[in-house]
């Protein structure tokens, strides 16, 4: 065999074992780079973050915070860590965000306002809001089943008697619309003892509601009984609907996603006073009146007023007019007078 061949054969022998040898010690160390554990971060206690993103003015419910590990390094003594007394979640359901938190954020200390707290209320109001509390009966008041955070309608209730001799017109009528219930007596959740939610029958609900609305309030007071009717869930998103196709909300070219939600948040979550309804006594049945009783010496006026008024058209262009019923027709500036049946 020629020896040239030979030492080709034997050299690509040797490379080929020694790309094998290598190939192999790198495929092995990248699989013991793979299975190698990354070093473990320090997980400390749990602490209590938001759920989901909370204005101010949030009054804190079971969905709002729950309790996640955090770093050692990151902590701090305003959060609230879980086994704490001071974060016991039975003393902090119905507290107050009085500054906003995103999601996912801790929740400190000076965050919170509980309804011991000085300033529960104002925490509690949105901007340019005022409360307002009304009084309720078991019938007014949903018998008790209106709890902090709702929204209800208020309904006017009165007697007009307009000082006629007949009976007054009975009418009630719903003069706001989309208020949220702030507390009820001196609760600011409808929970009990035991964290179960509880109707039970008050005497007065604090409500939220613009300048205006709550002079609107101050005056229906005086003028009748006032019930609170409970809304549905679902009427914001309709409220929304009508307020977006009646033109009322007016989105800005070129907002972002969230700017468009929290506008339309906001238009969905006011009272509106506007578009009211109402009813009468003669609507609900036929026994009642629908108008306001005139007194004798109005009626008499208004008979008189009609007969001199018949009496002024009885004579039109000098030309007699019969005393029925009759039809005026005009042609440019002639005007007939046909009574009613003649040919």
């Amino acid at each position: 065999m020629d020896v040239k061949k030979v030492a080709l054969l034997v050299g690509a022998l040797v490379i080929a074992v020694v790309t094998a040898v290598m190939a192999k010690n790198m495929f092995s160390g990248s699989g013991a780079d793979q299975a190698s554990a990354a070093p473990a971060v320090p997980v400390g206690p749990k602490i209590l973050v938001a759920r989901k993103a909370l204005p101010v003015g949030t009054i804190i419910d079971q969905e709002a915070l729950t309790f996640q590990p955090w770093p050692s390094e990151l902590m701090q003594e305003a959060y609230y860590t879980e086994g704490s007394p001071d974060a016991d979640m039975s003393k902090l359901l119905g507290t107050v965000v009085r500054n906003p938190i995103t999601a996912g954020q801790p929740v400190t200390r000076g965050a919170l306002v509980g309804p011991k707290d000085r300033g529960f209320l104002a925490a509690a109001l949105g901007p340019g809001m005022r409360a307002v509390t009304v009084p309720v009966s078991a019938t007014t008041g949903v018998g008790g089943f209106v709890f902090p955070g709702d929204r209800v309608d208020m309904v006017l209730t009165q007697e007009v008697t307009g000082g006629g001799d007949g009976p007054a017109l009975k009418v009630s009528e719903t003069i706001v619309r989309n208020l949220r219930v702030l507390a009820v007596d001196q609760r600011i959740d409808g929970l009990n003892e035991e964290g179960k939610t509880e109707a039970k029958l008050s005497t007065s609900v604090t409500i939220e509601a613009t300048p205006r609305i709550a002079e609107k309030i101050a005056v229906a007071q005086s003028l009748g009984m006032l019930s609170l009717s409970l809304r549905s869930i679902a009427d914001n998103a309709a409220e929304l609907e009508r307020a977006v196709a009646s033109g009322e909300v007016k989105l800005p070219e070129g907002a972002s996603p969230a700017q468009e939600r929290a506008m339309l948040l906001a238009v969905a979550n006011r009272p509106s006073d506007n578009a009211t309804t109402f009813t009468t006594g003669g609507d609900v049945s036929r026994f009642q009146r629908r108008t306001v009783p005139a007194r004798k010496e109005d009626t008499d006026q208004r008979v008189a007023a009609v007969n001199n008024l018949a009496n002024a058209v009885r004579t039109v262009g000098g030309a007699s007019v019969p005393s029925g019923p009759v039809v005026r027709v005009s042609r440019g500036n002639t005007v007939t007078v046909v009574p009613v049946g003649a040919r």
